[in-house]
């Protein structure tokens, strides 16, 4: 039998079946079950019937799609709250009237309140159907040899078998032509249906006519003979009884040995992780307390989700005790005492109570920890940008000859190394924050890699500043006049310091000057010397021998650059940038003189340009 032909057969079985469901309350029969469940009224109604309960309100006059959704819902609600598997269907399946899918809908109601109550020497459902036919038929053989749903009975003979078996008076079996199928299936179709009460689910040719007949619609058909003869069965009947008391018995001593094992073992393993917990103790370190952490985090997902459902387990397992013992109306099950559900609730109650605690305790220290790694980053690190703020501010604040500025940002260099120990340190408490996730800290401002961005800064600042100074030490060192030079500036000095007294009057000092070829006006010749006498009444040697050396030597004074764009200018208060590059200045620095030096309507003022940058507190000549 191909798909769509099997498809065909359930879907006239099925819908006699529904139809002799709602016909025994008076209610409107199904032609099409593609359309008729479609508002799913009658599916609720039926439901209604072989459930023999009312399903509440809903929707009687279902003219919108949702109104029919919700009616359609909530069959399956029900259906599904009776533990019937509903497989791939939804409520829209029904309303588009799915008829594959509402085809398994039916069948599961056929199972659930048809055949699955079949109970025959403890075989149910399918196999128990097969086992009465195969009992009620066995004298019948080798003519009839039920071993199927389908195959089994094309011939008619295993129908006519069980009429003949429950209602010899209806029909002799012996009698019956046994090569003619058609009607011998037929008979007992028809006795059956005027006689015992049994519908026509079936029709002959959806038996005779087919190589292999629908299984579904033959067992739906044949349980309806299993119903309608099982009040004959009396004596099978207490038969089975007797087994399925038995059978509780057993199942319940069994179940109430498994109940009390499990209680006992799970109530063991609350007590023994409560003790653990109440002896543990916490050491003051980030790793132990994370350590704590995993393993809470990890026995709540594991262990204590083991528990939580065996807790539910043992619940319904007594339950399912008490269930089985109250069908029979026997005794109920009472627990040992300790092992009691009263007994677990007491227990898990404080189990939950020190599970809090715990938790509120591992996360104060863990609280506390990082707070004091925090704490710890920051001393450093603000101890750390401190020192880094003290050797910059000894590079800004730099003062007097370059020997001595050398051998100070020199001392600053070697104190490089351990603040170089003091920033891995940092970093280690860095990397302990980081590992620990924290991120924010109020108590600095400063992170890791900031603070080794500015010692590295600060590192080359240093080494530039040596650099630098080195250079400048030893460019001032080729300038310097020689010894002989010197020499010659203290025979001048003994020549002209008459009176003998080691001192240089104004007019001795301005004619010793003049030997050597530096020559003043009156105002700059007084300013200078009052500058070399400090206020005395003359000028030493020594003070003499430094002012020949100011002038003489190439050093970057403000005085003798002043006197270098004089003579560059030719002795004017203006330069010109003809008189610069006459003079061989090269054309760069022309332009940046010309851009930056003031102007009046001659050329540039150098003399008003250098006063405005020299410092205020440095002298001007």
């Amino acid at each position: 039998m191909q798909a769509n032909q099997w498809q065909d057969v359930q879907n006239r079985t099925f819908t006699k079946w529904f139809n002799t469901k709602l016909s025994l309350h008076d209610l409107p029969t199904v032609v099409n079950l593609g359309k008729d469940l479609s508002d799913g009224i009658l599916l609720i109604q039926l439901l209604e019937i072989i459930g023999d309960e009312q399903l509440g309100k809903y929707n009687r006059k279902p003219r919108l799609r949702l109104h029919k959704l919700e009616n359609v819902n909530k069959a399956l609600e029900y259906i599904k709250s009776k533990g019937m598997p509903l497989t791939n269907i939804g409520p829209a399946d029904i309303v588009d009237g799915n008829l594959k899918l509402i085809l398994g809908l039916i069948w599961t109601l056929i199972l659930r309140f048809t055949i699955a109550d079949i109970n025959e020497e403890g075989l149910t459902a399918k196999e128990g159907l097969l086992l009465w036919c195969q009992r009620k038929t066995g004298k019948y053989r080798p003519e009839v040899e039920v071993q199927d749903f389908s195959r089994s009975w094309t011939d008619g003979l295993a129908f006519c078998a069980l009429i003949h078996k429950h209602r010899p008076d209806l029909l002799n079996y012996h009698e019956l032509d046994k090569r003619d199928n058609r009607k011998n299936m037929q008979l007992a179709f028809d006795i059956a249906q005027e006689h015992i009460g049994i519908p026509r689910l079936i029709d002959v040719e959806d038996v005779c006519d087919v190589d292999r007949p629908d299984e579904r619609s033959i067992m739906t058909y044949i349980a309806e003979y299993f119903h309608a003869f099982s009040t004959l069965d009396k004596v099978e009947t207490a038969a089975r009884r007797v087994e399925r008391f038995t059978e509780v018995l057993m199942s319940t001593r069994s179940m109430q040995e498994d109940y009390e094992t499990r209680m006992t073992r799970l109530l063991e393993s609350i007590s023994r992780v409560r003790e653990y917990w109440k002896a543990s103790t916490f050491e003051n370190t980030y790793s132990d307390v994370k350590a704590h952490s995993r393993d809470f985090v990890g026995f709540k997902a594991d262990e204590k989700r083991e528990w939580v459902k065996e807790k539910i387990d043992l619940e319904s397992l007594l339950a399912t005790i008490q269930t089985s013992l109250k069908t029979f109306q026997l005794q109920m099950y009472e627990p040992p005492a300790g092992l009691k559900i009263v007994d677990l609730e007491r227990e898990w109650k404080d189990f939950l109570t020190e599970e809090a605690d715990r938790s509120k305790l591992i996360n104060t220290r863990m609280r506390e920890i990082k707070e004091n790694m925090r704490i710890s980053f920051a001393e450093r690190a603000n101890s750390f940008s401190k020192m880094l703020s003290t050797i910059s501010n000894e590079i800004s604040n730099l003062q007097g000859e370059w020997r001595d500025q050398l051998d100070h940002v020199e001392f600053l260099q070697e104190h490089l190394g351990p603040l170089e120990i003091e920033l891995a340190s940092v970093k280690v408490h860095s990397d302990n924050c980081r590992e620990a996730g924290i991120e924010e800290n109020d108590y600095t401002l400063f992170s890791y890699d900031d603070l080794e961005h500015e010692y590295g800064v600060t590192s080359e600042i240093i080494a530039h500043k040596i650099k630098y100074l080195q250079k400048e030490i030893l460019d001032r060192e080729k300038r310097t006049l020689s010894k002989q030079e010197l020499d010659g500036i203290a025979t001048v000095f003994r020549h002209f310091e008459k009176k003998k007294s080691n001192l240089l009057n104004e007019l001795e000092f301005y004619a010793a000057l003049a030997s050597l070829g530096l020559v003043y006006d009156s105002e700059e010749g007084t300013a200078l010397f009052e500058r070399a006498s400090n206020g005395e009444e003359g000028v030493t040697c020594e003070r003499f021998t430094e002012v020949v050396m100011e002038e003489l030597e190439d050093r970057d004074s403000a005085r003798q650059v002043l006197y270098a764009f004089c003579d560059v200018a030719d002795g004017k208060s203006y330069v010109t940038v003809d008189d610069l590059m006459k003079s061989q200045v090269r054309p760069n620095f022309v332009s940046f003189l010309e851009r930056n030096m003031k102007k009046n309507d001659k050329g540039m003022d150098y003399l008003t340009w250098i006063r405005e940058l020299i410092a205020e507190d440095k002298e001007f000549p």
